[in-house]
């Protein structure tokens, strides 16, 4: 019964300790997801970046992904490397930027997975690629 009590504890404080709750993009981003007016991509395997301007590309890329929920993981600990990170911009502000699995230095898994969203759409887009 001890010990059952003890496990109890634990998996409540580990529970509550995190503090990090399932959030959608929107939810992390400040802005309005429908005055994006730049996207950049940046291919971690590569160093490439990939630049979208086009605002048909814009909302039809953000509405792939707006839904797609960020669920933190449990293990918090610091990583390197990352495969595809995101910049948002809107006229004048700072850019929101993200990785398929850190936002604002937060590690997530997403549902459904966002990997092959992005890998799908970046690979697909016609969009010269730079050299960073």
């Amino acid at each position: 019964m001890r010990n059952l009590m003890g496990l109890i504890l634990l998996l409540m404080l580990t529970l509550v300790g995190c503090g990090l709750e399932t959030k959608t993009l929107p939810e992390f981003y400040e802005g309005d997801f429908g005055h994006v007016t730049k996207i950049a991509i940046v291919d971690g395997s590569t160093g490439y970046k990939k630049t979208i301007t086009d605002h048909v590309v814009i909302n039809e890329f953000l509405a792939q992904i707006k839904e797609i929920k960020f669920i933190p993981q449990e293990n918090q600990e610091a990583r390197s490397g990352w495969r595809y990170s995101i910049n948002l911009f809107q006229d004048g502000k700072e850019p929101f930027q993200f990785t398929l699995t850190q936002v604002n230095d937060d590690y997530y898994y997403t549902e459904p997975d966002i990997h092959p969203i992005v890998d799908d759409f970046y690979k697909n887009l016609d969009v010269q690629e730079e050299n960073l």
